[in-house]
């Protein structure tokens, strides 16, 4: 029934073309070289040749690979930019489209799911899918009651498919390396068989797509679209219009940068706080800007912003579940640090695991440390940018470096794992996006802790709970964790 490649040694021979082609066409690079072009315009060739075989491979095998593809996507603005350059609009591709699946192999996906009736659910249905991601694909329609709607049809297959892929790619992170220089790629995939089971059930998605819906209903910065009908490999939702965030990195004005800078850090912090929900799959693939609208004769008092343009939200599949919202000690951590107090930072890391108990560590060391990559927190707005996640990703990445050292050092407990990733992610778009971002104003809006009043309010709350026998449990789980610098 499928056409997507299921059979484990074909998609392992797939992949493992990837680094061999890769040494082939360095070895073909050192043959033109030899016959009197120049290296930089051999290199430039070499690495274009690589892009295209990357996103024909990955595209094609869809799953894992495609899935691989679009979390590197978001990490290329911390690459130089004569390697970042070539894999810039391949990788760009995979977060919007991929080769689509035959129209019969979705009919029998719908007969399947909905029934041998699938088609008196629509008024129309669209054949041709309107974007391809990692699992599933995406086909434009209108529901029986006139809602356009965007109908999720996961490929035949794609669970197996996706823990192939991922094993194998594990075992090829190392030969990988040269396409994507400077990344180290077996974190990123191990983070992502972690998530396989929940971006595979739809019911999960639909599930977390609803919380967020409702919660969002009214904001006028934010919208999620409401889901209309799940069943196990299909799930219909409400469409929405937009400009992808893809576009916009690629040639979207300064006004619509900002704009999506600015409320794709608000739904960031904002979202774990409404839902206790964090939108972990933060690629420009998943994000629309939307044009403003408002109701006639409505004013900026009636209902915030009128003619500001909006965040669309796609892609509920992988989600953190934080019921108390981002934990405090993030907010602590960034006040104490900003107020320049090493001794507390030091302090609190410790508590938290992220400096291990064998391990003892200079606290004015660490605060120097962490002081470059909170920069955007200590100004009322931050331009981020390209060359800025580069500088930081060198310092930490350069082995001579104090940084590099002290970083190896540090470890990531289990919990905040997933936290750290988006969190990265994030960051990564909002420097593709080269967007002027009031951060300062979010985190005080959303984050715990990040205030010296909240900060006041939570010791009250504790001596409180202590006098009172209280107390509070503490979370269990896996004291260890990996190291910050991967």
């Amino acid at each position: 029934m499928s056409d997507l490649p299921r059979k484990a040694v074909t998609r392992t021979a797939k992949l493992a073309a990837l680094p061999l082609g890769f040494a082939g066409r360095a070895t073909w690079g050192l043959g033109k070289r030899i016959g009197g072009k120049s290296a930089e315009l051999v290199a430039r060739e070499v690495q274009q040749r690589t892009a295209d075989q990357l996103f024909k491979t990955l595209g094609e095998l869809k799953g894992g690979a495609m899935k691989l593809g679009q979390a590197l996507s978001v990490f290329e603005s911390a690459l130089p930019e004569e390697i970042a350059g070539p894999y810039r609009a391949a990788l760009t591709k995979l977060q919007e489209a991929a080769p689509p699946l035959p129209a019969r192999t979705v009919h029998g996906v719908l007969t399947e799911r909905i029934g041998e009736d699938w088609r008196e659910y629509f008024l129309e249905f669209e054949d041709t899918p309107a974007a391809a991601a990692s699992i599933g694909q995406v086909h434009r329609a209108v529901w029986h009651d006139g809602r356009e709607v965007a109908v999720k049809v996961q490929y035949p297959g794609a669970g197996e498919a996706l823990l192939s892929d991922l094993a194998q790619l594990s075992r090829f992170a190392r030969l990988l390396g040269p396409l994507v220089p400077g990344m180290d790629i077996k974190p990123v995939i191990k983070e992502l068989r972690d998530r396989v089971s929940e971006e595979l059930d739809y019911e999960l998605e639909a599930q977390a797509q609803r919380e967020h819906a409702a919660e969002f209903e009214d904001d006028p910065d934010v919208v999620i679209p409401q889901v209309v009908h799940q069943s196990d490999q299909v799930l219909v939702t409400e469409w929405i219009d937009g400009i992808p965030l893809s576009e916009i990195i690629a040639e979207g004005t300064a006004e619509q940068r900002d704009r999506a800078g600015q409320l794709l850090a608000r739904f960031l912090f904002s979202g774990p706080a409404r839902t206790g929900l964090l939108h972990a799959d933060p690629h420009p693939g998943n994000f629309r800007l939307l044009p403003p609208v408002a109701e006639e004769g409505q004013t900026e008092e009636d209902g915030g912003p009128v003619g500001s343009w909006r965040l669309g939200v796609l892609d509920f599949g992988t989600v953190d579940r934080l019921p108390g919202g981002l934990p405090r000690n993030i907010g602590d951590s960034l006040r104490l640090t900003l107020e320049g107090d090493a001794a507390g930072v030091y302090g609190l890391l410790r508590e938290e695991g992220f400096v291990k108990e064998s391990i003892d560590l200079d606290p004015d060391a660490v605060l120097d440390y962490l002081l470059p990559i909170i920069e955007p927190t200590q100004v009322e707005e931050f331009t981020f940018s390209r060359g800025w996640i580069r500088e930081q990703a060198a310092r930490i990445a350069d082995p001579r470096s104090p940084a590099h050292q002290l970083g190896r050092q540090l470890n990531l407990p289990p919990s905040y794992v997933l936290i750290h990733r988006v969190t990265l992610s994030t960051i990564g778009v909002l420097c593709q996006l080269g967007a002027t971002v009031r951060l300062r104003d979010e985190l005080e809006a959303w984050l715990p802790g990040f205030l010296a009043e909240d900060a006041a309010t939570e010791d009250t709350e504790t001596v409180n709970a202590a006098a009172e026998g209280t107390g509070y449990a503490e979370e269990e789980g896996d004291p260890e964790g990996e190291p910050v610098q991967a």
